[in-house]
């Protein structure tokens, strides 16, 4: 048997080639858009593609299982539980194989058991993998989102992000129910997870990209949990806000992602082309650094800096329905090449994209470029002692919780757009997260918004923390 990892950096999402050297054939699991990727690796081995499937219907991300079952001529396997309103409704169009509780996929040689694992989705799937030359019974276990390493699936995500309102206690109790039948498996049973630090389908996933059983029991709080209403408390407290973009993408994964044939890059937009989409309504995401962006920017555009991050920003601040260009400073065009590639993974198409000539021009033209003022911890405190600004805080709900500054708003980056409107129209304001990365693009779209007085605080929460000034808490307030 072969198995081959795949991680996506910046989605923090896994997907695995399992290949049976002996008759060639290999099977795709939880595959993302960059389906190039499989068909090279395969090539490599020697092997051909001739099972794909997925443990569910994705959220952070376009399925790639759909094309690449279709490039491939591979046979699409896919999830049957769930009940009717968590049926893919391409299934029958593609010639999918449905799939559920005690089905049995053939590789070859190679055996994978379907487990119906629901809790983080209805409809939820994981593999038992055996190498049934070998004769030892099954070696691991591709878990998707219901196992992560240190973590469980979120059970929230259906009504946070799918819209199914009052699920959120019922999934968790379904999830430490599927949780306490998995904990019957063998102790030795590798876990292979689809997700790793940094993504938003679980709090606390561990970086190390696999497992045993046997650790997780003993070190994974969700598997280790044997009070269920205990357990309900702790897998619903302290989720952070999901990316607005993921109700898009479980519409997308379920009706059925479009081929994507190839990261594309758009085409350049110059010289008066350049000046009516800038004076047009076409938006203007600017993927330069936050630096170079405060320092000097077009006026309304917004900053979302091409770093790991950027999907998931991307995802959340950029309306699926209005059409956008980028704005790079890269002469070679490679910055927008990564971009083209990190929107693809969402489901986004910029439209075309301008270069830093367009900088250039803008102030030959005899027009000024903007600049986003920063504000120091000392001045901000000074500010706030006389009453002439207001403070915005964009972190999630949890570091929000764990301390902030007092009198100050708060509304997560990720929610921005829909809730800038609750912000006063006169004030000043100075946006705050954690370290600044986040206030920086947050204050970009409010400026972009109309609104001319909006700074950034420098160093962000941490810097206030540092500089012993005054924190609020639920039990009250310190310094």
């Amino acid at each position: 048997m072969l198995l081959k990892h795949f991680y996506d950096i910046k989605l923090a999402q896994a997907s695995y080639l399992i290949g049976c050297a002996q008759t060639g054939d290999a099977i795709v699991i939880d595959a993302n858009r960059d389906i190039e990727q499989y068909l090279r690796a395969a090539a490599a081995e020697g092997l051909r593609i001739t099972h794909v499937t997925e443990t569910h219907i994705h959220a952070d991300f376009v399925s790639g299982s759909r094309e690449l079952a279709r490039q491939a001529g591979a046979q699409l396997y896919l999830s049957k539980e769930g009940g009717p309103d968590w049926q893919y409704a391409f299934a029958h169009t593609d010639d999918a194989r449905l799939i559920g509780e005690g089905d049995t996929l053939m590789v070859g040689n190679i055996r994978l058991d379907v487990l119906h694992t629901p809790g983080h989705t209805p409809e939820h799937l994981s593999f038992l993998v055996t190498d049934t030359p070998a004769a030892a019974g099954p070696m691991g276990v591709v878990t998707g989102d219901f196992v992560f390493v240190g973590d469980v699936g979120r059970p929230d995500l259906l009504e946070k992000a799918a819209g199914h309102t009052g699920t959120m206690e019922e999934s968790a109790r379904t999830l430490f129910q599927s949780l306490q039948r998995f904990r019957q498996l063998p102790d030795h049973l590798q876990i292979w997870p689809g997700h790793g630090a940094g993504s938003a389908c679980g709090k606390a996933l561990g970086a190390v990209p696999s497992s045993t059983l046997g650790y997780e029991r003993l070190a994974n709080w969700g598997l280790a949990a044997t009070d269920e209403s205990a357990f309900v408390r702790e897998v619903l407290e302290g989720q952070p806000e999901p990316p607005a973009y993921f109700a898009e993408m479980k519409r997308v994964n379920r009706d059925g992602p479009p081929a994507l044939g190839g990261f594309a890059r758009p085409p350049r937009v110059e010289g008066t082309a350049a000046d009516e989409l800038l004076k047009g309504r076409t938006l203007v995401v600017d993927i330069r650094s936050a630096a170079e962006f405060a320092a000097g920017h077009i006026p309304r555009t917004i900053n979302i800096p091409l770093n790991k991050a950027f999907p998931t920003w991307a995802g959340s601040l950029v309306p699926y329905t209005r059409d956008f260009a980028l704005l790079t400073g890269d002469l070679s065009g490679g910055a927008v090449d990564d971009a083209v590639r990190d929107l693809a993974m969402i489901g986004h198409k910029a439209r075309g994209y301008l270069g830093p000539d367009v900088l250039a021009a803008w102030t030959s033209g005899g027009r000024t470029l903007d600049t986003l003022p920063q504000i120091a911890v000392d001045r901000l405190e000074t500010r706030l002692a006389s009453g002439d600004v207001t403070v915005l805080d964009v972190r999630n709900r949890a570091e929000w919780d764990a301390g902030h500054i007092r009198g100050a708003s708060h509304i997560p980056l990720a929610d921005l757009v829909a809730r800038s409107g609750e912000l006063p129209d006169d004030a000043p304001l100075v946006v705050h997260c954690q370290s600044g990365a986040r206030s920086a693009i947050a204050a970009s779209v409010l400026r972009a918004k109309g609104r001319g007085n909006v700074s950034n605080l420098t160093g962000g929460f941490a810097a206030w923390t540092a500089a012993g000034k005054a924190v609020e808490t639920p039990a009250g307030t310190s310094s």
